[in-house]
């Protein structure tokens, strides 16, 4: 990220940025000899201009706009074997995203603030690429071919935000929002417990952008002199366009992937519970939600509701921090959450000497639950009159118990007895110690 910020005048200020980005996901299977890895990235380059406009003390207007040239790399696989050299390629693709917004912040009373805002933004999918066209069955009609930089497909859509901030007295106060969100990238995540899939894809012909609507309501109270912060918020949020993979969905390598896709419905819901102390050599706090998040899509799970891959009913966070004295601090996290949903196989038949396996309703069961703690210890340098340079020393644990949560599940035959079936735990983080010199200057 490259950022410059000015003062045009007292009251408006600016903040422009250049920003690049590259995220690569990459999985290997098998071995040096007979195994394949698959790689799959996302680059975006983005400039963005946010400007802050003071006209008066009861209001703040907030205004700018994005560019966004993202790149596309579904997948390519490479033989790990060093005596093969062959290397699959799924055609890549790039899209332009614009947005422009402007919003107020608006002190109508003195115990109450008002927010609103409209954002427009626009999606654009840009060759080379290759655009298939489908029937109601989801077979190849036939394909369309784009050269470098053509424009072959527009969206764009209107996305409103109110918020309002009620100060009931000194200690207390209610917020309650509305927003509307379109999303044009896409997460497609894979259920089966043993294959852990991730694939971004961007909205196209096929696949319109995503719409969220969200409302929220929240109670806000201070106690014993404002050093203790507490708040209860719950929301419910509608979502349009969701994708989820079919049944057996052919993933890998293929460039006909948005055939695989089934759209749908999906909402969430649920409470969010917090509690802080910020003041005095101790500090931290406590946060626990209560959550629900849910799909349907006709031509999954019999189109019946099932459990979306981010249901976590129960999440809870615990943080503290403790000053020693002037120099020492001493803090550790708790982290714990609901299994993420799953679909396992429950059964098997023989087809031939090969063992087929019969998988739950979709997202029928839950990984195990996920927790950890964290710990870290640091000593900061001793203070000295006009010292510039200032440092800190920090050691830390990550995964203090050495919990091995589960990242996937690999069910196979047992080797000894092929009527059993083996179920193998694939963890990734264990205990991680780090060490860490911290300059400030």
């Amino acid at each position: 990220t490259t950022r410059w910020n000015h003062l045009f005048t007292e009251k408006l200020f600016s903040n422009f940025s250049l920003i690049y980005s590259k995220y690569d996901y990459r999985m290997q299977s098998g071995d040096d000899n007979l195994g394949f890895t698959w790689i799959s990235n996302l680059e975006d380059f983005k400039f963005k201009a946010d400007l802050n406009y003071y006209p008066n003390p009861r209001n703040t207007v907030k205004f700018g706009f994005e560019l966004i040239h993202h790149h596309f790399i579904p997948g390519v696989a490479k033989s790990t074997s060093s005596s093969a050299n062959n290397e699959i390629t799924m055609p890549e693709s790039y899209a332009l995203e614009y947005g422009i917004y402007i919003s107020n912040e608006h002190k109508l009373l003195d115990n109450l603030t008002l927010n609103y805002g409209l954002r427009g933004s626009m999606f654009q999918n840009m060759g080379d690429a290759t655009s298939y066209n489908f029937d109601e069955n989801y077979e190849t009609i036939d394909s369309t071919v784009y050269e470098r930089w053509d424009i072959y497909h527009t969206m764009s859509g209107l996305e409103p935000r109110l918020s309002l901030n009620y100060t009931l007295n000194q200690k207390s106060s209610v917020k309650a929002s509305y927003s509307r969100t379109k999303q044009y990238m896409h997460l497609a995540s894979n259920s089966t417990a043993g294959s852990p899939l991730d694939v971004w894809v961007p909205s196209s012909p096929n696949i319109d952008p995503q719409l969220a609507d969200q409302v929220a309501l929240g109670y806000f109270r201070n106690f014993w002199d404002n050093t203790i912060e507490t708040s209860i918020e719950v929301y419910y949020k509608n979502m349009e366009n969701q994708i989820d993979f079919k049944d057996f969905a052919d993933l890998m390598l293929n460039a006909e992937y948005e055939s695989e896709f089934r759209i749908g419905d999906a909402w969430s819901y649920g409470a969010e519970f917090f509690i802080r102390k910020q003041q005095g050599n101790f500090t931290g706090w406590i946060s626990y939600t209560l959550a629900k998040a849910e799909r349907k899509i006709p031509e999954i799970n019999d189109g019946k509701i099932y459990s979306s891959s981010y249901d976590r009913p129960h999440s809870i966070s615990i943080v503290g921090s403790y000053d020693l004295g002037k120099r020492w601090n001493i803090s550790a996290t708790w982290v714990y959450a609901s299994g993420t949903p799953v679909t396992f196989p429950t059964g098997r038949y023989e087809q031939g000497n090969k063992i087929i396996p019969i998988y739950s309703e979709r997202n029928g069961y839950r990984m195990p639950d996920y927790h950890r703690m964290d710990l870290s210890i640091t000593l900061k340098g001793k203070e000295k009159p006009n010292k510039r340079l200032k440092s800190d020393l920090n050691i830390s644990v990550y995964n203090l118990y050495n919990r091995h949560n589960a990242w996937m599940i690999n069910f196979s035959q047992d080797e000894d007895d092929p009527t059993v079936t083996k179920a193998d735990l694939v963890y990734v983080f264990p205990i991680i110690p780090s060490l860490t010199w911290n300059f400030h200057f």
